[in-house]
């Protein structure tokens, strides 16, 4: 056994060295094969070939690719790690003194009304008991004036920081401001004066569509536009016939405090320009009486008013003969008709005493009115009366009864007489009698008083309309067709 084992031993170990021979002369081979980087870069000559070109932009297309969708992963959710937090006390600043001490003048509170609120819900809005609030109402002038609060009026309420009201505080008037300093067993009270001037302006502006819209926009009141309208031209001017290019111009005062206008005065002074004429008024007061007066001292309140009703339609006029709707047959009609709905109010044709008041045959409920000098006025078929009686005195334009259909009507309206001496005459076309004008001492005090507000009237119309006076003066004058 021992004989054939020796005899191969020498056949294996050439083999064997054999293979390692190979083996190490493979791995020198792969050692030194060249890798395709050195493949390329043999025999590079300093140029890309068209090839290596197209690699490199496709290279460069996925990195930027890469670059700009990875980061869109960044808004991923993720678990939140528990973070440890920690607080800490921050030092505020100090309160002054005065609020922390409770002193007076740094704890006051404003607050305006609003639409629809109560004096209790303010009072409880701002932490007041209501207790607190009866005590105040108990003062003198106290409970006329909360209890009758506009929405915008203020309230102001001192109130320290242990939220017990200290002073309580409201406007009596435009002037006068009322502080109440609230002890435990009584209240004090200070009034103070609100210092207010007064301003002197013009308005004036010129119609281009309604008066009311235009006299709005130049700044007047509604009450001034009625004055305008009602008292100063109502005896000149229909101003339900004004037209476009119309023009007017009103001085008047305005009262102004710590900035904020408070109110309107009356009107001192009017123009109003239509058709081509130009008509004025002024206020002045004469003989305790306070009325509009021309520029040369007449009166520009009329005796008398032609329409006891304002706008009525007239359903029957004046005639010496016509047939009576209820009776039928033809009688005098001495009077006009005016027709409107029962109810309607029936105005004072001028200042009076009641001469008659009650049911007058045919007439029905009747009042006749004594204006003086012979003048007498008579209204007839009423509903009702005004609250007069016998002897009453009666200013113009007072309301005196209400359209009905009492008495011989056959429907409702007012029947209406003028009489002069007794004698029947036509309210829509007799020629009533004038007023007197100033004269003397009144008459030289209202054109002192006048004088100033005229001036301005024309200073700001110069101002306003030059250039439409520069216009008309432009239009060449049309030719005399006579010519």
């Amino acid at each position: 056994m021992a004989t054939p084992q020796s005899g191969l031993e020498p056949t294996q170990d050439a083999s064997g060295q054999a293979r390692r021979e190979r083996l190490k002369t493979l791995r020198e081979a792969a050692l030194h094969r060249p890798v395709l980087a050195r493949h390329l870069s043999d025999g590079f000559n300093g140029r890309w070939s068209r090839r290596q070109w197209v690699q490199a932009s496709l290279f460069a297309t996925i990195g930027m690719l890469v670059a700009s969708i990875v980061p869109g992963f960044d808004g991923l959710d993720t678990v939140p790690a528990h973070v440890q937090r920690q607080s800490m006390a921050l030092t505020l600043p100090p309160l002054p003194l005065a609020r922390t001490q409770g002193e007076q003048g740094d704890s006051w509170q404003v607050v305006q009304v609003e639409p629809g609120q109560t004096l209790g819900e303010l009072f409880e809005q701002m932490g007041v008991p209501a207790t607190t609030m009866y005590r105040i109402l108990e003062q003198p002038g106290a409970k006329q004036v909360l209890t009758r609060l506009r929405p915008g009026a203020e309230l102001g309420f001192d109130l320290p920081v242990n939220g017990k009201l200290r002073t309580f505080r409201f406007d009596r008037d435009d002037t006068h401001r009322v502080e109440l300093s609230i002890g435990e067993d009584t209240i004090t009270e200070q009034v103070t004066e609100r210092p207010s001037h007064v301003r002197t302006v013009v308005a004036s502006g010129e119609i281009s569509s309604s008066l009311y819209a235009s006299a709005r926009k130049a700044g007047l009141s509604p009450a001034a536009i009625a004055t305008l309208t009602d008292e100063i031209f109502q005896y000149d001017i229909d101003f339900s016939h004004t037209q476009k290019g119309d023009r007017f111009s009103a001085v008047y005062e305005q009262v102004w405090r710590e900035g904020e206008r408070i109110g309107t005065g009356e009107i001192a002074a009017a123009t109003f320009t239509t058709g081509g004429k130009t008509y004025s008024g002024f206020r002045f007061e004469h003989d305790g009486q306070v009325g509009y007066y021309t520029a040369d001292g007449r009166p520009l309140k009329k005796a008398f008013i032609r329409m006891p009703i304002p706008y009525a339609r007239v359903t029957s006029g004046f005639s010496k003969a016509r047939k009576h709707p209820v009776l039928g047959r033809t009688r005098r009609h001495d009077g006009v008709d005016y027709g409107a709905g029962t109810g309607t109010p029936i105005h004072a044709a001028g200042d009076a005493r009641v001469k008659f008041i009650g049911w007058k045959s045919g007439y029905g409920r009747t009042i006749v009115l004594d204006h003086g000098r012979g003048y007498t006025t008579l209204y007839a078929h009423m509903s009702r009366f005004g609250k007069y009686k016998r002897g009453s005195s009666i200013k113009q334009g007072t309301v005196i009864g209400y359209v009905g259909s009492s008495g011989l009507a056959t429907g409702p309206h007012l029947h209406y007489e003028f009489r002069i001496n007794g004698v029947h005459r036509n309210p829509l076309t007799v020629t009533m009698p004038p007023a007197e004008p100033l004269k003397g001492a009144a008459l030289a005090a209202f054109q002192a008083q006048t004088a100033p507000a005229l001036a301005r009237i024309r200073q700001v119309e110069q101002i306003m309309y030059a250039k439409v006076a520069s216009a008309e003066k432009a239009k060449p004058a049309k030719a005399d067709s006579k010519a």
